[in-house]
């Protein structure tokens, strides 16, 4: 029957209610939603390990190659440079955790970058995939390649030397390559607009506990490990990472409408919010829009900036632990996941204050993220700039880029997200374009990081300096860049007019809209049955 007249809020026209006017419908189905377990928070936590197990594999090689190279056989000059200038010689260098292998720090940073330029290269053409043929196949599967050529490392280590070694990682990075893209297009399809901010930070900050449990792990299994100590590293990991990956495989699903057990209530819930219908239309890739729209290039500036910076202090921290600070291997891979600590602890919570400044209505989509993209590029530009000055204070040190990184959550509510704000439809292919260039950006971190500091003719905290300050400024102009030509709204070529409007209940449309006085066609009105 139709809707009772007493309603103020809702408009009338014939006994119907306008599909605008069911505010009251879609807030109680919400309701109804979140009153079970909701299979939206099952995929949640599974994107969570799943992008944890990513970040597992991609910093793992940092800590392992600390412990794989013989740092006092390496010849640049006579031996590895260490700093003398503190004069802290009641802080020993213990040359038993020497492994065994004579790589340069050059040699060192071409390792380590290996593994991003198999993963750059699959960030676009993974977008494109992911949109056409689905994200979840994409994800699973390119997670298991990663995580079964781990367990080749230390083979091609010690049976391909320098060359074998960078081939498994570069093939580690392919598999790899999916994981961000089809992990935007997952939350695209499952996350309701009001819960973005809490349930991307969510997800993305899987990256922080990744490298959290990665760190200190790989530390202790680099010293009491079995089979050397570092191999154990990447065979621990390959086993949690095939675990994850065939579970994700045979629970997760594309998409709520393809899920075959969810509830119905949420299944509606979703398509209703994400797209005003249960009919999910999937238009062609407006590729002009996209590269004349400038709130794009502001997330991709901002998604470079942030790369270059992360990415110098993810792969050069423990080296810079060992050969500035002087900590043990076992205490160096531990301190060094304190700073994601708290980059995961903070993206947590500046999420829920995100997602308030919005749903509060005192602060625009487009206020909200730039607020907190800045603290979140701000924040570890400055902290490098005066880690730099702190010279021989290990905890002085330690404290400002805890601070500092932990600040850099906060680009998980900023532009990290932002994608899902300018199109829900096409955030995945948008999310392949950044972060491929931000991966290039990020790859030569450890090459500079590495050429910056071989130098022996040079003090090595002066080279350390030059590394902070490049990391520094970057951040600062690509999270000012984003400031001036960001956005939170929907963008006109993501055709939100395709958008269906209907409620979340059962419905009949009326066929013959009346026509205005004005010869203009009245909005389309609806009864609930």
């Amino acid at each position: 029957m139709p809707f009772r007249r007493s309603s103020l809020n809702h408009r009338h026209r014939d006994g119907h209610v306008l599909v605008w006017n069911q505010r009251n419908l879609h807030e109680s189905l919400e309701q109804q939603s979140q009153r079970c377990f909701a299979t939206r928070y099952f995929v949640t936590f599974m994107l969570f390990l799943g992008m944890a197990n990513a970040y597992v594999m991609r910093t793992n090689m940092s800590v392992a190659i600390v412990a794989m190279v013989n740092h006092t056989a390496i010849k640049s000059g006579e031996a590895e440079e260490y700093d003398d200038e503190c004069g802290d010689r009641d802080i020993p260098i213990d040359d038993s955790q020497d492994g065994e292998f004579v790589w340069s720090s050059a040699l060192q940073g071409y390792i380590l970058s290996s593994f991003f330029y198999g993963y750059v290269i699959t960030q676009i053409p993974f977008g494109i995939l992911a949109k056409k043929y689905g994200s979840m196949r994409f994800l699973g599967y390119g997670m298991l390649i990663n995580s079964v050529f781990a367990f080749l490392v230390p083979v091609a280590a010690r049976g391909g030397g320098v060359w074998g070694l960078c081939a498994v990682r570069f093939i580690q990075g392919l598999g790899e390559g999916p994981i961000v893209p089809c992990t935007h297009a997952m939350l695209a399809k499952w996350i309701p607009p009001n819960e973005r901010s809490r349930m991307g930070a969510a997800v993305y900050a899987g990256a922080q506990f990744g490298t959290i449990i990665s760190m200190p792990l790989s530390g202790l299994l680099a010293e009491y490990g079995f089979d050397g100590g570092w191999p154990s590293i990447f065979y621990v990991f390959g086993i949690v990472g095939t675990v994850w990956s065939i579970a994700f495989l045979i629970f997760v699903h594309e998409d709520p409408s393809s899920h075959p057990t969810i509830d119905e209530r949420e299944k509606k819930y979703i398509n209703d919010s994400l797209w005003g219908s249960d009919v999910v239309k999937s238009p062609p890739i407006p590729f002009k829009a996209i590269i004349k729209s400038l709130p794009f290039y502001a997330i991709l500036f901002a998604h470079m900036g942030h790369n270059y910076g992360y990415e110098t202090l993810m792969t050069e921290l423990p080296t810079y632990m060992k050969q500035v600070l002087r900590f043990s291997l076992k205490s160096n891979g531990l301190l060094s996941s304190l700073p994601y600590l708290a980059m995961w602890l903070f993206s947590m919570f500046i999420s829920v204050v995100a997602d308030w400044m919005i749903s509060s209505k005192r602060f625009s989509h487009t206020a909200t993220r730039k607020l907190i993209n800045s603290i979140g590029q701000y924040g570890p530009g400055i902290a490098l700039i005066a880690a730099s000055y702190t010279g021989c204070d290990r905890a002085l040190t330690l404290a400002i880029l805890t601070i500092g990184v932990g600040l850099n959550g906060g680009i998980y509510s900023g532009f990290k997200i932002n994608h899902l704000d300018l199109t829900p439809r096409f955030a995945g292919f948008l999310m392949s374009i950044t972060n491929c260039s931000a991966n290039l950006a990020g790859l030569l971190a450890p090459i500079a990081a590495g050429h910056l500091i071989s130098d022996p003719s040079k003090p090595m905290m002066g080279q350390w300096q030059i590394v902070f300050f490049i990391a520094a400024f970057v951040y600062i102009i690509c999270g000012t860049f984003y400031n001036i030509f960001g956005s939170g709204e929907r963008q006109f070529w993501d055709n939100p007019e395709e958008d269906e409007q209907k409620p979340a209940l059962q419905t009949t449309i009326t066929t013959s809209p009346p026509r205005l006085s004005n010869g203009s066609t009245a909005p389309a009105a609806i009864s609930s049955s």
